[in-house]
């Protein structure tokens, strides 16, 4: 991929509601150009989707959010890939990523409450065959997202005092 196509990603990736004009401007190059750019970058799935960033601690909708450490044993010719495209399926399932280290999958999803984040571990996940072993953590609250910083930064005001 070259260096244009990476500028026109990170620049998305920023502020995905940025047009086609402003990024031609940015980067000095004809609108076409970016449309053409963009246009095959979408056919080829690199840009997949674009999407909003929401703090959803300052929207009165409750969700929890899990992340779930999966052991798995892997299915012979498939390896993990079987056991992942099950477990990301599911509609609660929000990312799953192969890891390495002590454990397998990160899964995460999000649920209206513990109760059915808990539900999903014990009834649609562990029951899974190459399921060896499952560890639920819940976010108690997210401090920066993709880049993001959720919350506002109070400087300290004070005067110092030095011995």
């Amino acid at each position: 991929m070259n260096e244009m196509k990476h500028q026109i990603l990170d620049l998305l990736k920023e502020d995905a509601r940025r047009g086609v004009d402003i990024i031609a401007t940015m980067l000095d190059i004809p609108q076409q150009t970016i449309i053409d750019a963009i246009d095959e970058m979408e056919a080829d799935h690199v840009i997949v989707k674009y999407a909003t960033i929401v703090n959803w601690s300052k929207v009165d909708d409750e969700k929890v959010t899990a992340l779930i450490e999966v052991q798995i044993t892997p299915e012979r010719g498939r390896g993990f890939d079987a056991i992942a495209e099950r477990i990301y399926l599911y509609p609660e399932v929000k990312s799953v990523y192969l890891m390495s280290g002590a454990y397998d999958l990160l899964v995460e999803i999000e649920g209206k409450n513990l109760k059915e984040v808990a539900s999903f571990v014990s009834n649609k996940l562990s029951p899974i065959e190459s399921v060896l072993s499952t560890k639920t953590h819940f976010i108690l609250k997210k401090y920066k997202q993709d880049g993001i910083i959720f919350e506002e930064h109070v400087n300290d005001h004070r005067l110092q005092i030095s011995p």
